[in-house]
């Protein structure tokens, strides 16, 4: 969808009706697939790199930036995948981008199936001021009501099974473990492994959602150089979806440092480097 048209529909309330009309006209067409996916962290920064990356001329921008065919929507079947990208036959890379990919225990399994020489990239950040964010955007969507250190108690019994269900097939979905997974969206380490259990390590590639933050440029520059495009200088390096809120209850942050130390230190052997502060 052009941008112009993007931002006009969204300015009348009707950009998802608007989306829904060109992907049924896009089914009509031969499209591609990803040959690059952005897959997580969660708010680690993945909408800012895919801002920067689909004002590359190299890339073709999805209908949506938030896909979610490998975790939420798979039951649509491929060619409803294809619908969200460039032609077959228009020069590009396209890039899907969606940040449940990482932590989704089916999605690395469906993607290389569908997609086995897509590169695949990874945004990490401390995982305590990730979870805090987490919960900040979800009482920003109105889907979260309880104070943060009652969601984090509140976590095991809201995610119960449900990521062996989704991983043994039983449930299709839950909202629980999309939403409310602020400690479990951390624990990279195991997230990483399950992905390069399917693809090649050297087929990813990990970056810092603090160095982004510090020098976006720079990583930005690393980002094309991986994926085979030519870099570039007049990017607007704006920050997506950045948010104010109240500061954490000391209290709290040191016990969530505590709870991911363990997390960190299988991070740090498996990259050599982890990502808390």
């Amino acid at each position: 969808m052009h941008p112009t048209l993007t931002r006009t529909l969204r300015l009348l309330g009707a950009l998802e009706a608007g989306r829904r009309v060109e992907l049924q006209l896009r089914l009509r067409d031969e499209r591609a697939l990803p040959d690059a996916m952005i897959i997580g962290a969660m708010k680690a920064g993945t909408s800012s790199l895919h801002g920067y990356l689909t004002q590359h001329p190299g890339v073709i921008a999805p209908l949506r930036k938030e896909v979610h065919y490998f975790d939420v929507h798979f039951d649509q079947g491929e060619r409803w995948y294809r619908a969200n990208f460039g032609r077959v036959t228009e020069p590009g890379l396209n890039l899907d981008s969606s940040p449940y990919y990482l932590s989704h225990p089916l999605a690395p399994q469906r993607a290389q199936a569908l997609v086995p020489r897509a590169r695949l990239i990874v945004l990490l950040r401390d995982p305590v001021r990730r979870a805090y964010s987490h919960y900040w955007h979800e009482r920003d969507k109105k889907r979260e009501t309880l104070s943060f250190e009652a969601a984090l108690a509140a976590e095991p019994a809201r995610l119960g099974d449900d990521e062996q269900r989704l991983a043994r097939g039983e449930i299709r979905s839950s909202r629980a473990h999309q939403h409310f997974g602020y400690l479990a969206r951390g624990r990279y380490a195991e997230q990483l492994e399950r992905w390069w259990h399917v693809y090649p390590r050297e087929q990813t590639l990990v970056l810092r959602f603090e160095d982004m933050a510090r020098d976006p440029l720079a990583v930005l520059a690393r980002t094309l150089d991986f994926l085979g495009l030519p870099r570039v200088e007049n990017v607007r390096l704006e920050a997506r979806n950045a948010r104010k809120y109240p500061p954490m209850a000391p209290a709290t942050a040191e016990r969530l440092r505590d709870y991911f130390a363990p997390y960190e230190a299988r991070l740090q052997a498996l990259l050599g480097e982890g990502v808390g502060t």
